[in-house]
């Protein structure tokens, strides 16, 4: 019997005459299945609806503020400034601003660092009550701040330091703690941990590879946390309300208090004060919307 010797010249020739498989017929382009085929109109009709109904009532605000008094026409011609003077000379929206901006800013920048730090030790360290921890963490969140009014009262009664600015930072610190903390820690998760460990071998200490490797990655993050901080604190009108008793020490939301009567409401004087309070949130965000952005995108993926 023959030995049927094939070379692997001639495999190779076999498996090309072999003809291929059909390929089964694709749909034809202009076929389209049903519901991608929703016309532009139901698309923008709800977007367009949306948006007026977001932009109306800034519209107003804005109205009122740049319109003469007595005036009920629904364009601001002629415009005027003398709400916006009132204010801030009269008013005292300018000392308003000063101490609110502080609080602003003090929070921000006590929140980032220690969010930081805390959120480092969550990320990076595997110790027995982290699990617990970060379970206190997310139940904090569901205890409103007006409840604990009274405990921080008589605490900051006890260290004196009712009627401080100082009083109201620290309140919004301890506030804005526990969800930045998480966010930092997931954003530090997403960093990989090898990039640490090749610093060390390089020769850095903790600290000098969190400083030149870790940080500057987490630039995105820290603008999503600290933006917020300055928002909330911007804002909050509870906790400036309670510790805060002599007028040179309120803030923007308690002076746009102070502009309702109880028996009339000055809407000029009280749409002007809004958009001074409105200006450095909306500039705030304008400039870091791409930050703010890019840090949302990174904490959402789990690393």
């Amino acid at each position: 019997m023959a030995q049927d010797i094939r070379t692997p010249a001639a495999e190779a020739a076999a498996q090309a005459a072999v003809p291929p498989a059909p390929v089964p017929p694709t749909a034809p382009r202009g076929r389209r299945r049903a519901w991608d085929e929703v016309p532009r109109w139901q698309i923008y009709l709800p977007l367009g609806v949306y948006l007026l109904f977001t932009l109306v009532p800034f519209y107003w605000i804005l109205l009122f503020a740049v319109r003469q008094s007595g005036s009920t026409s629904l364009v601001p011609w002629p415009m005027t400034t003398e709400h916006f003077e009132k204010v801030w000379t009269e008013r005292s929206f300018a000392t308003f601003f000063q101490n609110s901006l502080l609080i602003g800013l003090a929070t921000l920048v006590m929140t980032t660092v220690i969010a930081l730090a805390g959120g480092y030790a969550l990320a990076r360290f595997d110790f027995r009550a982290r699990k617990g921890f970060m379970l206190a963490l997310l139940c904090s969140q569901f205890v409103p701040g007006a409840l604990l009014l009274v405990p921080l009262f008589q605490i900051f009664a006890n260290l004196r330091m009712i009627n401080s600015l100082g009083s109201v930072i620290i309140a919004e610190t301890v506030f804005q703690l526990p969800l930045s903390m998480i966010l930092i820690s997931g954003f530090i998760k997403n960093v990989p941990y090898s990039l640490e460990e090749a610093a060390w071998v390089d020769g850095c200490s903790r600290f000098a590879a969190f400083r030149i490797v870790v940080l500057p990655l987490l630039r995105p993050g820290l603008v999503a946390v600290g933006s917020f901080a300055f928002v909330h604190a911007w804002n909050h009108f509870l906790f400036a309300l309670m510790f805060l008793s002599s007028q040179e020490k309120q803030t923007i939301p308690v002076g746009l208090n102070t502009l309702m009567g109880a028996d009339s409401v000055d809407l000029g004087a009280l749409a002007a004060g809004g958009v001074i309070a409105a200006v450095p949130v909306v500039v705030v965000f304008a400039f870091i919307q791409k930050w703010l952005v890019t840090g949302f995108s990174a904490g959402a993926v789990k690393g």
